[in-house]
Protein backbone atom coordinates (compact mmCIF):
# COMPACT_ATOMS: atom_id res chain seq x y z
CA UNK A 1 0.00 0.00 0.00
CA UNK A 2 1.18 3.53 -0.80
CA UNK A 3 2.57 5.46 2.20
CA UNK A 4 -0.15 8.06 2.98
CA UNK A 5 1.95 11.21 2.49
CA UNK A 6 1.52 13.07 -0.79
CA UNK A 7 2.94 16.44 -1.77
CA UNK A 8 0.27 18.42 -3.58
CA UNK A 9 0.22 20.88 -6.45
CA UNK A 10 -2.57 23.38 -5.71
CA UNK A 11 -4.25 25.89 -7.98
CA UNK A 12 -4.65 29.61 -7.40
CA UNK A 13 -7.69 31.65 -8.47
CA UNK A 14 -7.34 35.15 -9.87
CA UNK A 15 -10.19 37.42 -8.75
CA UNK A 16 -10.23 41.20 -8.85
CA UNK A 17 -10.12 41.53 -5.05
CA UNK A 18 -6.88 39.55 -4.72
CA UNK A 19 -3.48 41.02 -3.87
CA UNK A 20 -1.21 41.76 -6.81
CA UNK A 21 1.71 39.60 -7.87
CA UNK A 22 4.27 38.78 -5.20
CA UNK A 23 2.26 40.68 -2.59
CA UNK A 24 -0.18 37.78 -2.64
CA UNK A 25 0.56 34.94 -0.23
CA UNK A 26 -1.77 32.76 -2.31
CA UNK A 27 0.37 33.35 -5.41
CA UNK A 28 3.70 32.87 -3.62
CA UNK A 29 2.53 29.62 -2.07
CA UNK A 30 1.24 28.34 -5.42
CA UNK A 31 4.57 29.22 -7.08
CA UNK A 32 6.49 27.21 -4.45
CA UNK A 33 5.45 24.08 -6.35
CA UNK A 34 6.59 24.80 -9.95
CA UNK A 35 4.27 24.03 -12.85
CA UNK A 36 4.61 24.54 -16.57
CA UNK A 37 1.56 26.80 -16.78
CA UNK A 38 1.94 29.10 -13.76
CA UNK A 39 4.23 32.04 -13.13
CA UNK A 40 3.41 35.00 -10.89
CA UNK A 41 2.65 38.17 -12.87
CA UNK A 42 3.22 41.33 -10.84
CA UNK A 43 0.20 43.23 -12.22
CA UNK A 44 -2.27 40.33 -11.81
CA UNK A 45 -4.47 39.81 -8.74
CA UNK A 46 -4.20 36.43 -7.01
CA UNK A 47 -6.96 35.79 -4.52
CA UNK A 48 -7.23 32.17 -3.36
CA UNK A 49 -5.07 29.07 -3.12
CA UNK A 50 -7.36 26.00 -3.04
CA UNK A 51 -6.29 22.79 -1.29
CA UNK A 52 -8.64 19.84 -1.64
CA UNK A 53 -10.77 17.81 -4.02
CA UNK A 54 -13.35 20.42 -5.07
CA UNK A 55 -13.80 20.13 -8.87
CA UNK A 56 -13.57 23.89 -9.46
CA UNK A 57 -9.84 23.83 -8.66
CA UNK A 58 -8.72 20.32 -7.65
CA UNK A 59 -5.32 19.56 -6.11
CA UNK A 60 -2.96 17.05 -7.73
CA UNK A 61 -0.25 14.70 -6.51
CA UNK A 62 3.10 16.25 -7.48
CA UNK A 63 4.72 12.90 -8.34
CA UNK A 64 2.02 11.31 -10.49
CA UNK A 65 0.14 14.48 -11.60
CA UNK A 66 -3.07 12.63 -10.77
CA UNK A 67 -5.99 14.40 -9.10
CA UNK A 68 -6.19 13.94 -5.34
CA UNK A 69 -9.88 13.10 -5.76
CA UNK A 70 -9.05 10.12 -7.99
CA UNK A 71 -6.43 8.86 -5.54
CA UNK A 72 -8.67 8.98 -2.46
CA UNK A 73 -11.59 7.42 -4.33
CA UNK A 74 -9.39 4.54 -5.52
CA UNK A 75 -8.06 3.93 -2.01
CA UNK A 76 -10.70 4.55 0.65
CA UNK A 77 -8.18 3.89 3.42
CA UNK A 78 -6.58 7.27 2.67
CA UNK A 79 -9.72 9.00 3.97
CA UNK A 80 -11.11 6.13 6.14
CA UNK A 81 -14.12 4.09 5.13
CA UNK A 82 -16.45 6.15 7.34
CA UNK A 83 -15.36 9.55 5.97
CA UNK A 84 -15.35 8.25 2.40
CA UNK A 85 -18.84 6.80 2.75
CA UNK A 86 -20.31 9.81 4.53
CA UNK A 87 -18.91 12.38 2.07
CA UNK A 88 -19.30 10.40 -1.16
CA UNK A 89 -15.58 9.77 -1.59
CA UNK A 90 -14.72 13.48 -1.48
CA UNK A 91 -12.69 15.40 1.06
CA UNK A 92 -15.24 16.86 3.51
CA UNK A 93 -13.47 20.22 3.72
CA UNK A 94 -11.93 22.79 1.39
CA UNK A 95 -8.77 24.44 2.72
CA UNK A 96 -7.71 27.85 1.37
CA UNK A 97 -5.28 30.73 1.65
CA UNK A 98 -6.94 34.09 0.84
CA UNK A 99 -4.98 37.24 -0.02
CA UNK A 100 -7.39 40.18 0.13
CA UNK A 101 -6.52 43.57 -1.40
CA UNK A 102 -10.03 45.01 -1.47
CA UNK A 103 -13.50 44.08 -0.28
CA UNK A 104 -15.08 40.76 -1.15
CA UNK A 105 -18.79 40.76 -1.80
CA UNK A 106 -21.37 41.11 0.96
CA UNK A 107 -22.41 37.49 1.12
CA UNK A 108 -23.68 34.45 2.95
CA UNK A 109 -23.41 30.73 2.29
CA UNK A 110 -26.60 28.66 2.27
CA UNK A 111 -27.44 25.88 4.69
CA UNK A 112 -27.68 22.31 3.39
CA UNK A 113 -31.40 22.37 2.54
CA UNK A 114 -31.25 25.75 0.81
CA UNK A 115 -28.06 24.77 -1.04
CA UNK A 116 -29.88 21.77 -2.50
CA UNK A 117 -32.82 23.95 -3.58
CA UNK A 118 -30.62 26.68 -5.13
CA UNK A 119 -28.44 24.16 -6.93
CA UNK A 120 -31.48 22.41 -8.42
CA UNK A 121 -33.02 25.72 -9.53
CA UNK A 122 -29.87 27.60 -10.67
CA UNK A 123 -26.78 25.37 -11.00
CA UNK A 124 -24.90 28.04 -12.94
CA UNK A 125 -24.84 30.46 -10.00
CA UNK A 126 -25.03 27.81 -7.26
CA UNK A 127 -22.71 24.98 -8.37
CA UNK A 128 -22.94 22.88 -5.17
CA UNK A 129 -25.68 21.20 -3.16
CA UNK A 130 -23.69 21.42 0.07
CA UNK A 131 -23.68 23.89 2.95
CA UNK A 132 -20.61 26.03 3.64
CA UNK A 133 -19.88 26.96 7.25
CA UNK A 134 -16.39 28.46 7.35
CA UNK A 135 -13.57 29.44 9.68
CA UNK A 136 -11.07 32.27 9.21
CA UNK A 137 -7.61 32.46 10.84
CA UNK A 138 -5.57 35.65 10.37
CA UNK A 139 -2.06 35.20 8.95
CA UNK A 140 -1.58 38.99 8.71
CA UNK A 141 -3.76 41.71 10.30
CA UNK A 142 -7.26 41.31 8.85
CA UNK A 143 -10.48 43.32 8.83
CA UNK A 144 -13.99 42.52 7.72
CA UNK A 145 -17.72 42.85 8.28
CA UNK A 146 -19.16 39.84 10.08
CA UNK A 147 -22.61 39.25 11.54
CA UNK A 148 -25.20 41.79 12.63
CA UNK A 149 -24.28 44.33 15.29
CA UNK A 150 -26.10 44.51 18.62
CA UNK A 151 -29.49 46.08 17.91
CA UNK A 152 -28.90 49.22 19.98
CA UNK A 153 -25.88 50.02 17.79
CA UNK A 154 -27.97 49.69 14.63
CA UNK A 155 -30.62 51.96 16.17
CA UNK A 156 -27.91 54.50 17.03
CA UNK A 157 -26.78 54.64 13.40
CA UNK A 158 -30.32 54.92 12.08
CA UNK A 159 -30.69 57.98 14.30
CA UNK A 160 -27.28 59.52 13.57
CA UNK A 161 -26.59 58.80 9.88
CA UNK A 162 -29.21 60.81 7.96
CA UNK A 163 -28.45 59.24 4.57
CA UNK A 164 -28.90 55.75 6.05
CA UNK A 165 -32.27 56.64 7.57
CA UNK A 166 -33.35 58.23 4.31
CA UNK A 167 -32.58 55.06 2.34
CA UNK A 168 -34.28 52.75 4.82
CA UNK A 169 -37.23 55.10 5.09
CA UNK A 170 -38.38 56.86 8.25
CA UNK A 171 -41.31 54.50 8.72
CA UNK A 172 -39.17 51.33 8.59
CA UNK A 173 -36.54 52.92 10.85
CA UNK A 174 -39.16 53.97 13.39
CA UNK A 175 -40.77 50.53 13.32
CA UNK A 176 -37.37 48.99 14.10
CA UNK A 177 -36.63 51.43 16.93
CA UNK A 178 -40.00 50.86 18.54
CA UNK A 179 -39.86 47.11 17.96
CA UNK A 180 -36.62 46.64 19.88
CA UNK A 181 -37.29 49.20 22.63
CA UNK A 182 -36.70 47.51 25.95
CA UNK A 183 -36.12 44.15 24.25
CA UNK A 184 -32.71 44.55 22.58
CA UNK A 185 -30.84 42.80 25.41
CA UNK A 186 -33.51 40.17 26.15
CA UNK A 187 -32.51 36.49 26.29
CA UNK A 188 -36.06 35.23 25.96
CA UNK A 189 -36.56 33.07 22.86
CA UNK A 190 -39.81 34.84 22.03
CA UNK A 191 -38.20 38.30 22.28
CA UNK A 192 -35.18 37.22 20.25
CA UNK A 193 -37.49 35.90 17.51
CA UNK A 194 -39.38 39.24 17.46
CA UNK A 195 -36.10 41.17 17.33
CA UNK A 196 -34.87 39.08 14.41
CA UNK A 197 -38.11 39.76 12.56
CA UNK A 198 -37.88 43.56 12.92
CA UNK A 199 -34.18 43.39 12.00
CA UNK A 200 -35.05 41.41 8.86
CA UNK A 201 -37.71 43.97 7.94
CA UNK A 202 -35.44 47.01 8.22
CA UNK A 203 -32.46 45.29 6.56
CA UNK A 204 -34.62 44.09 3.67
CA UNK A 205 -35.89 47.66 3.23
CA UNK A 206 -32.29 48.85 2.93
CA UNK A 207 -31.27 46.12 0.48
CA UNK A 208 -34.24 46.86 -1.79
CA UNK A 209 -33.50 50.58 -1.99
CA UNK A 210 -33.76 52.20 -5.43
CA UNK A 211 -30.34 52.18 -7.13
CA UNK A 212 -30.42 55.86 -8.04
CA UNK A 213 -31.38 56.69 -4.45
CA UNK A 214 -28.41 54.63 -3.21
CA UNK A 215 -26.03 56.57 -5.48
CA UNK A 216 -27.26 59.92 -4.18
CA UNK A 217 -27.31 58.81 -0.56
CA UNK A 218 -23.75 57.50 -0.94
CA UNK A 219 -22.59 60.96 -2.08
CA UNK A 220 -24.20 62.47 1.02
CA UNK A 221 -22.67 59.78 3.23
CA UNK A 222 -19.19 60.35 1.78
CA UNK A 223 -19.47 64.11 2.24
CA UNK A 224 -20.44 63.60 5.90
CA UNK A 225 -17.55 61.18 6.49
CA UNK A 226 -15.03 63.59 4.96
CA UNK A 227 -16.40 66.62 6.81
CA UNK A 228 -17.23 65.22 10.25
CA UNK A 229 -14.27 62.93 10.98
CA UNK A 230 -14.39 61.87 14.64
CA UNK A 231 -17.94 63.27 14.97
CA UNK A 232 -19.21 61.05 12.12
CA UNK A 233 -22.14 58.69 12.80
CA UNK A 234 -22.91 60.24 16.16
CA UNK A 235 -19.25 59.75 17.17
CA UNK A 236 -19.56 56.05 16.37
CA UNK A 237 -20.60 53.73 19.13
CA UNK A 238 -19.31 51.19 21.65
CA UNK A 239 -17.65 49.05 18.97
CA UNK A 240 -16.17 51.63 16.57
CA UNK A 241 -15.21 55.30 16.80
CA UNK A 242 -16.63 57.93 14.48
CA UNK A 243 -13.21 58.41 12.87
CA UNK A 244 -12.81 54.69 12.26
CA UNK A 245 -16.20 54.51 10.52
CA UNK A 246 -15.54 57.68 8.53
CA UNK A 247 -12.22 56.24 7.31
CA UNK A 248 -13.94 52.97 6.44
CA UNK A 249 -16.64 54.70 4.37
CA UNK A 250 -14.02 56.74 2.47
CA UNK A 251 -11.88 53.66 1.83
CA UNK A 252 -14.72 51.42 0.66
CA UNK A 253 -16.19 54.12 -1.57
CA UNK A 254 -12.87 54.22 -3.44
CA UNK A 255 -13.21 50.49 -4.08
CA UNK A 256 -16.96 50.38 -4.83
CA UNK A 257 -18.21 53.90 -5.44
CA UNK A 258 -21.85 54.46 -4.52
CA UNK A 259 -22.42 50.83 -3.50
CA UNK A 260 -25.16 49.65 -1.14
CA UNK A 261 -22.38 48.08 0.95
CA UNK A 262 -21.46 51.53 2.25
CA UNK A 263 -24.71 51.42 4.22
CA UNK A 264 -24.66 47.71 5.07
CA UNK A 265 -21.56 48.37 7.19
CA UNK A 266 -23.73 50.18 9.76
CA UNK A 267 -25.69 46.95 10.26
CA UNK A 268 -22.71 44.60 10.54
CA UNK A 269 -19.91 44.21 13.05
CA UNK A 270 -16.64 45.73 11.85
CA UNK A 271 -14.02 43.28 13.08
CA UNK A 272 -10.24 43.35 13.17
CA UNK A 273 -8.24 40.17 13.73
CA UNK A 274 -4.61 40.14 14.78
CA UNK A 275 -2.30 37.35 13.61
CA UNK A 276 -3.51 34.03 15.02
CA UNK A 277 -7.00 35.26 15.91
CA UNK A 278 -9.92 33.44 14.32
CA UNK A 279 -13.67 33.51 13.86
CA UNK A 280 -16.30 31.01 12.77
CA UNK A 281 -19.29 31.73 10.52
CA UNK A 282 -22.26 29.38 10.44
CA UNK A 283 -24.17 28.77 7.23
CA UNK A 284 -26.55 31.71 6.55
CA UNK A 285 -24.35 34.22 8.44
CA UNK A 286 -23.71 37.50 6.58
CA UNK A 287 -20.15 38.75 6.09
CA UNK A 288 -17.73 40.62 3.82
CA UNK A 289 -13.96 40.30 4.13
CA UNK A 290 -12.11 43.58 3.50
CA UNK A 291 -8.32 43.08 3.70
CA UNK A 292 -5.54 40.77 4.87
CA UNK A 293 -4.08 37.31 4.34
CA UNK A 294 -6.02 34.49 5.98
CA UNK A 295 -6.18 30.74 6.29
CA UNK A 296 -9.74 29.67 5.59
CA UNK A 297 -11.37 26.29 6.01
CA UNK A 298 -14.94 25.39 5.08
CA UNK A 299 -17.23 22.53 4.19
CA UNK A 300 -16.47 21.61 0.59
CA UNK A 301 -18.70 23.98 -1.37
CA UNK A 302 -18.44 27.00 -3.65
CA UNK A 303 -21.94 28.41 -3.07
CA UNK A 304 -22.09 32.16 -2.46
CA UNK A 305 -25.21 34.34 -2.23
CA UNK A 306 -24.07 37.92 -2.98
CA UNK A 307 -25.70 41.31 -2.51
CA UNK A 308 -23.14 44.12 -2.67
CA UNK A 309 -19.48 45.06 -3.22
CA UNK A 310 -19.35 42.97 -6.39
CA UNK A 311 -19.95 43.11 -10.15
CA UNK A 312 -20.97 39.42 -10.01
CA UNK A 313 -24.48 37.98 -9.87
CA UNK A 314 -26.43 39.35 -6.90
CA UNK A 315 -29.43 37.62 -5.34
CA UNK A 316 -30.93 40.08 -2.87
CA UNK A 317 -34.21 38.23 -2.37
CA UNK A 318 -32.44 35.00 -1.45
CA UNK A 319 -29.95 36.76 0.82
CA UNK A 320 -32.51 38.74 2.79
CA UNK A 321 -34.75 35.71 3.27
CA UNK A 322 -32.01 33.19 4.20
CA UNK A 323 -30.01 35.04 6.86
CA UNK A 324 -30.05 33.93 10.49
CA UNK A 325 -30.41 37.57 11.63
CA UNK A 326 -28.39 36.65 14.70
CA UNK A 327 -27.14 39.83 16.37
CA UNK A 328 -24.28 39.97 18.86
CA UNK A 329 -20.98 41.68 19.57
CA UNK A 330 -18.13 40.39 17.44
CA UNK A 331 -16.54 38.92 20.56
CA UNK A 332 -19.15 36.15 20.35
CA UNK A 333 -18.01 35.15 16.86
CA UNK A 334 -14.31 35.12 17.64
CA UNK A 335 -12.96 31.68 18.49
CA UNK A 336 -10.97 30.64 21.55
CA UNK A 337 -8.22 28.27 20.36
CA UNK A 338 -6.81 25.70 22.80
CA UNK A 339 -3.70 23.56 23.02
CA UNK A 340 -3.96 20.57 20.67
CA UNK A 341 -3.94 17.49 22.92
CA UNK A 342 -2.86 14.84 20.40
CA UNK A 343 0.68 16.03 19.76
CA UNK A 344 4.02 15.49 21.50
CA UNK A 345 6.69 18.20 21.39
CA UNK A 346 10.31 17.22 21.99
CA UNK A 347 12.43 18.95 24.65
CA UNK A 348 13.96 21.24 22.04
CA UNK A 349 10.50 22.47 21.06
CA UNK A 350 9.41 22.99 24.66
CA UNK A 351 12.54 25.00 25.46
CA UNK A 352 11.84 27.26 22.45
CA UNK A 353 8.24 28.04 23.45
CA UNK A 354 6.84 26.14 20.48
CA UNK A 355 3.15 25.35 20.30
CA UNK A 356 0.37 23.39 18.61
CA UNK A 357 -2.94 25.29 18.80
CA UNK A 358 -6.34 23.86 17.88
CA UNK A 359 -9.14 25.83 16.19
CA UNK A 360 -12.18 23.60 16.61
CA UNK A 361 -15.53 24.87 15.25
CA UNK A 362 -18.84 23.26 16.29
CA UNK A 363 -19.12 21.07 13.18
CA UNK A 364 -17.56 17.73 12.22
CA UNK A 365 -16.28 18.42 8.68
CA UNK A 366 -13.08 20.14 9.78
CA UNK A 367 -10.79 21.48 12.48
CA UNK A 368 -7.42 23.22 12.05
CA UNK A 369 -4.24 22.99 14.11
CA UNK A 370 -1.52 25.63 13.85
CA UNK A 371 1.96 24.39 14.75
CA UNK A 372 4.83 26.78 15.45
CA UNK A 373 8.33 25.38 16.06
CA UNK A 374 10.71 28.14 17.11
CA UNK A 375 14.11 26.45 17.12
CA UNK A 376 15.99 24.21 14.66
CA UNK A 377 15.58 20.47 15.36
CA UNK A 378 12.33 21.07 17.25
CA UNK A 379 9.88 18.22 16.64
CA UNK A 380 6.12 17.81 16.84
CA UNK A 381 4.72 14.27 16.62
CA UNK A 382 1.00 14.03 15.81
CA UNK A 383 -0.98 10.93 16.73
CA UNK A 384 -2.83 9.27 13.90
CA UNK A 385 -6.45 10.38 13.53
CA UNK A 386 -9.49 8.68 12.02
CA UNK A 387 -9.65 10.89 8.92
CA UNK A 388 -7.63 12.80 6.31
CA UNK A 389 -5.50 15.95 6.69
CA UNK A 390 -4.01 18.64 4.47
CA UNK A 391 -1.02 20.62 5.74
CA UNK A 392 0.55 23.84 4.43
CA UNK A 393 3.76 25.57 5.55
CA UNK A 394 3.34 29.35 5.83
CA UNK A 395 6.76 30.23 7.25
CA UNK A 396 10.23 28.72 7.53
CA UNK A 397 11.44 25.27 6.53
CA UNK A 398 11.77 21.77 7.91
CA UNK A 399 10.80 18.17 7.24
CA UNK A 400 7.63 16.09 7.39
CA UNK A 401 7.68 12.34 7.81
CA UNK A 402 5.13 9.53 7.79
CA UNK A 403 6.73 6.15 8.52
CA UNK A 404 9.90 5.82 6.43
CA UNK A 405 8.87 8.56 3.99
CA UNK A 406 10.52 11.93 4.67
CA UNK A 407 9.89 15.09 2.63
CA UNK A 408 11.51 18.52 2.76
CA UNK A 409 9.12 21.34 3.61
CA UNK A 410 9.47 24.94 2.45
CA UNK A 411 7.14 27.92 2.64
CA UNK A 412 4.12 27.21 0.44
CA UNK A 413 4.56 23.44 0.29
CA UNK A 414 1.29 21.50 0.72
CA UNK A 415 0.86 17.86 1.76
CA UNK A 416 -2.00 15.38 2.04
CA UNK A 417 -1.81 12.96 4.98
CA UNK A 418 -3.96 9.84 5.01
CA UNK A 419 -6.11 8.57 7.87
CA UNK A 420 -4.42 6.87 10.86
CA UNK A 421 -0.94 8.07 9.86
CA UNK A 422 1.38 9.40 12.58
CA UNK A 423 3.01 12.61 11.35
CA UNK A 424 6.30 14.11 12.52
CA UNK A 425 7.30 17.71 11.78
CA UNK A 426 10.88 18.84 12.38
CA UNK A 427 12.07 22.42 12.08
CA UNK A 428 15.18 23.42 10.13
CA UNK A 429 14.74 27.15 10.75
CA UNK A 430 14.23 29.51 13.67
CA UNK A 431 10.51 29.65 12.97
CA UNK A 432 8.63 26.88 11.22
CA UNK A 433 4.85 27.47 10.96
CA UNK A 434 2.29 25.07 9.53
CA UNK A 435 -1.50 24.83 9.42
CA UNK A 436 -3.15 21.40 9.23
CA UNK A 437 -6.84 21.01 8.35
CA UNK A 438 -8.32 17.66 9.24
CA UNK A 439 -11.53 15.67 9.66
CA UNK A 440 -11.68 13.33 12.66
CA UNK A 441 -15.20 11.92 12.90
CA UNK A 442 -14.28 9.56 15.73
CA UNK A 443 -13.25 12.36 18.11
CA UNK A 444 -16.00 14.65 16.84
CA UNK A 445 -18.52 12.01 17.96
CA UNK A 446 -16.74 11.57 21.30
CA UNK A 447 -16.90 15.33 21.87
CA UNK A 448 -20.59 15.54 21.06
CA UNK A 449 -20.26 16.67 17.45
CA UNK A 450 -23.13 16.09 15.06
Amino acid sequence: MQIPLLRLQCGVNSYDWGKLGQDSAAAKFAAATPTDDFTVQNDKPYAELWMGTHPSNPSKDVETKRALLDLVQENQALMSTEVSRKYSGKLPFLFKVLSIRKALSIQAHPNKKLAEELHAKDPKNYPDDNHKPEMTIAVTPFDGLCGFRPLNEIAHFLQNVPSLRQLVGHSAAQQFEEGIKGHDASNSEAEIAKNKKVLQTVFTALMNSDKSAVKQAAKDLLASAEKEGSDFAGKGGPSNSGQELADLVIRLNKEFEGDIGLFVLFFLNYVKLEVGEAMFLKADDIHAYLSGDIIECMASSDNVVRAGFTPKFQDIDTLTSMLTYSYAPISEQKMSPVDYPYVTLNSNAYSAGSSAILYDPPIEEFSVVKTELNKPKSKATFEGISGPSILICTKGSGKISVGPKIEDVEEGYVFFVGATAEVVLESASEQFVTFKAFCDLERAHQNGGT
